[in-house]
């Protein structure tokens, strides 16, 4: 059989899809490209450089149909391990990678829990308590199923992944050029090419001008949103100013949001599958 999707009534189901999670993308990827072996997979054979926007929307539509697919979900993770099967080759320090090893794929999906645990405290009303993040952690355990991850491949709990989380943050990732790139504030970005055609439009004319403040928004939520202790661990530097800052933007972001009708806070997939939903 089929692994099954979240459960309708979990934490997933509510915030997989909310307009919040799209501030921890970048975030989330960097602390995957941290890792010498997943950031010589994408340096090699991603289209990050080429086409950033439609990565991001080919990513997120993925991400959704995990938790929203429902029957179609695990469809979607074995496209997702086709798609990374001839991922593989040799780093330019000589370390072979492999992009479906064991511990590379389950990285990929296991380090995104550390990010969202940490949001939870910024961008959401409280942080979840010492019974929710086990419930969001057996919810994420349920999701690698769907991406074909052994569960022998995760930790069991998430005081278990705590201890992982620390191994790995502290004698595995590092600072690669992948990883710098994300945060280059003059990075050769080009204007968004997806939504409606006056918007694009617009941007593509005022792009000269707003490409600097947007790369230097994107790594300072990109620093901010990543756990406190791979920050220390990968030297990035951060101050008691910029984490009041962030706490200000977050706590507008996560107000605003709040109230949005679900027709608006929901993405696409989200909110059909909630408005679908008995």
């Amino acid at each position: 059989m089929d692994p099954l999707p979240p459960p309708r009534d979990g934490i997933l189901w509510n915030v997989t899809g909310d307009l919040r999670m799209l501030l921890l993308l970048p975030a989330s990827f960097l602390l995957q490209v941290a890792d010498p072996a997943i950031a010589a997979g994408v340096d090699r054979h991603s289209v990050f450089r080429t086409d950033p926007w439609g990565r991001g929307v080919r990513s997120v539509e993925s991400v959704q149909r995990w938790v929203y697919g429902g029957a179609d979900a695990a469809a979607e993770g074995r496209r997702l391990r086709r798609l990374h099967r001839d991922i593989h080759g040799t780093a330019p320090d000589g370390t072979p990678y492999r992009a479906l090893d064991p511990d590379t794929w389950a990285w990929v999906h296991a380090s995104g829990f550390a990010v969202q645990l940490h949001a939870f405290g910024l961008l959401w009303p409280r942080p979840l308590d010492p019974a929710e993040t086990e419930a969001l952690y057996a919810e994420w355990l349920r999701l690698g199923r769907v991406l074909g991850i052994h569960d022998r491949d995760m930790p069991p709990d998430a005081t278990a992944y705590r201890e992982h989380f620390h191994h790995v943050v502290t004698t595995r990732l590092r600072l690669t050029g992948v990883a710098r790139e994300l945060l280059d504030t003059d990075a050769a970005l080009p204007a968004p090419d997806r939504g409606p055609r006056p918007l694009r439009i617009a941007l593509r004319l005022l792009w000269p001008l707003l490409r600097r403040p947007f790369l230097r928004l994107r790594a300072f939520l990109t620093v901010g949103y990543l756990p406190p202790e791979a920050r220390t661990a990968l030297g990035l530097p951060w101050t008691p100013g910029r984490q009041r800052r962030l706490r200000l933007f977050s706590r507008a972001v996560g107000v605003l949001v709040a109230l949005l009708p679900d027709r608006l806070r929901y993405l696409p997939l989200a909110r059909r599958a909630r408005a679908a939903a008995p």
